[in-house]
């Protein structure tokens, strides 16, 4: 028989209290902490989806879970991210998702193999929360949207303590060129010739494009563009 929710004794009310306050501290790992506390999990990891096609942890802003199984999971979530269309991680966002660990994956005693992720967005940034916890909790529904809601806004008043979540892309006058032709429905060859440049320059800003918005194709990154108001 599953056990009932082991939540903390804070309410809503009371978890916007004091991110509030921690947010004017500047405390990211406080907060995130006390978004798990809330929802009953024992742990969380802050990922910046838009970072994390780059190599190593970079991507991974905050989190309390044992390294070993950051490290290792790492490779999984960027081979997750990456098989996702746009419009996926568009309709993922806000939306409770539970998945299982790999079994080679060793955990904390007690804990449950599968966990749940979060989306959502602070600005251009893509950011996922996702929680582990103990074997037996059922998570409450209202809680995780409570959460993904807040999580969010509590990411937004709170500058990044670390470089990774203070980073953020910059296109370039040329890069925001291309893709706003390649959202007019311009091939290379007819950007080369509006923009004077080769076709391979052009093919370079748009790979460059792609890669810092983290999208896989034209089509994703108009998408991207047009989401972002960058178009």
């Amino acid at each position: 028989m599953a056990a009932t929710p082991a939540y903390k004794t804070l309410g809503r009310e009371q978890l916007i209290s004091r991110l509030a306050m921690m947010a004017g501290a500047n405390h990211l790992p406080a907060g995130m902490a006390a978004l798990a506390d809330y929802v009953g999990a024992s742990h969380y990891l802050l990922a910046r989806y838009d970072l994390i096609q780059e190599q190593g942890l970079d991507f991974v802003v905050s989190s309390n879970w044992p390294f070993d199984l950051v490290r290792r999971l790492s490779s999984d979530l960027a081979n997750q991210h990456a098989r996702s269309t746009e419009l996926e991680k568009c309709l993922a966002v806000l939306q409770p998702n539970f998945a299982l660990l790999p079994d080679d994956i060793d955990l904390p005693p007690g804990t449950s193999r599968q966990y749940c992720s979060l989306m959502f967005n602070v600005g251009r940034s893509r950011l996922s929360l996702l929680f582990l916890f103990d074997d037996g909790i059922i998570l409450s529904q209202d809680r995780l949207r409570d959460v993904g809601l807040l999580a969010g806004y509590y990411s937004s008043f709170t500058r990044a303590r670390d470089q990774r979540a203070e980073r953020d892309f910059e296109l370039t006058e040329r890069e925001l060129e291309c893709l706003f032709w390649i959202a007019e429905g311009k091939t290379s060859d007819e950007i080369a010739m509006i923009l004077g440049i080769s076709r391979n320059t052009i093919n370079n800003y748009i790979t460059s494009v792609m890669r810092k918005t983290a999208t896989k194709t034209r089509s994703e990154a108009i998408a991207y563009a047009v989401r972002n108001n960058l178009v």
